[in-house]
């Protein structure tokens, strides 16, 4: 096989994995579950981890810009409806933007950044891939609720949902179980999913 032939096949399924990520993207975020306080589990980080594995960096940009922006779109019905997002993109669409686009793209860059020092080590892929997949949940849920808080905290709107408690007390109720179970999905998931690609030696 010629280089460049190889070039162009690695082209191709680059392209069709971004696009079949962002497709399951589109679908996940239409079978969002909700939960109280206007939020609710997604299990959306699962594309961007396996995008971070097969594709790198670029690939976990990608496909998380592209989680980000559907969920900056959701807060005006589109690709789904999220109820706290409708209401706080009144207040700013650009802080709304911050908090829902920027957090996203940075959980595809880490994610790819935490698979990258596990390939150093000496752990078994399939671990790695479940680790991986663990950890984009984890850092979804991070940069998500401490944005949140962070350009949102002193509003209206979010001191009602935190009806005097602290903001660390808030943050447990509300993410609570959610955290849980997205993050055991997520590694499961990614876990699954990256070995069989290794399997098909497409990673």
């Amino acid at each position: 096989m010629t280089n460049t032939r190889k070039k162009t096949q690695d082209r191709i399924f680059t392209l069709t994995l971004l696009a079949m990520l962002i497709a399951v993207l589109v679908v996940l975020g239409m079978v969002n579950i909700p939960q109280p306080a206007g939020l609710s589990i997604t299990f959306n980080m699962i594309p961007v981890a396996i995008a971070a594995i097969a594709l790198s960096y670029p690939g976990g940009a990608i496909v998380g810009g592209a989680f980000g922006l559907i969920s900056f779109l959701q807060c005006f019905g589109i690709f789904g409806y999220s109820a706290m997002g409708a209401a706080l993109v009144n207040i700013s669409p650009l802080l709304m933007f911050v908090q829902r686009f920027v957090s996203r793209l940075l959980v595809g860059l880490l994610t790819a950044l935490v698979y990258s020092l596990l390939k150093k080590t000496r752990l078994d892929y399939k671990l790695s891939y479940t680790i991986t997949g663990f950890f984009a949940a984890f850092l979804n849920t991070l940069f998500f609720m401490t944005l949140l808080v962070l350009l949102f905290g002193h509003t209206e709107y979010m001191q009602s949902l935190m009806a005097g408690r602290s903001v660390l007390t808030f943050l447990v109720a509300s993410v609570g179980i959610n955290a849980v179970i997205e993050m055991i999905v997520s590694a499961l998931v990614t876990g699954a999913v990256g070995i069989a690609l290794k399997k098909a030696g497409l990673i």
